[in-house]
């Protein structure tokens, strides 16, 4: 799970970066940076929830 987790994180910069290339680009592609926000969005949902699986909740 800590694999999965470590190449959902490596995906989500990697998308970071695709979408600040595209974002500059003079001529950006408005569907395909929506597209990109939207995958890095799903990504960072699914990141979340691993990590709130491998985390522990602690009662205080």
């Amino acid at each position: 799970m800590r694999r999965r987790l470590e190449a959902l994180r490596v995906e989500h910069r990697d998308l970071d970066t695709a979408i600040a290339a595209l974002g500059d680009a003079s001529s950006a592609d408005q569907l395909q940076l929506a597209r990109l926000k939207k995958r890095k969005l799903r990504l960072r949902d699914e990141i979340a929830r691993i990590e709130d699986a491998l985390i522990p909740d602690i009662i205080a």
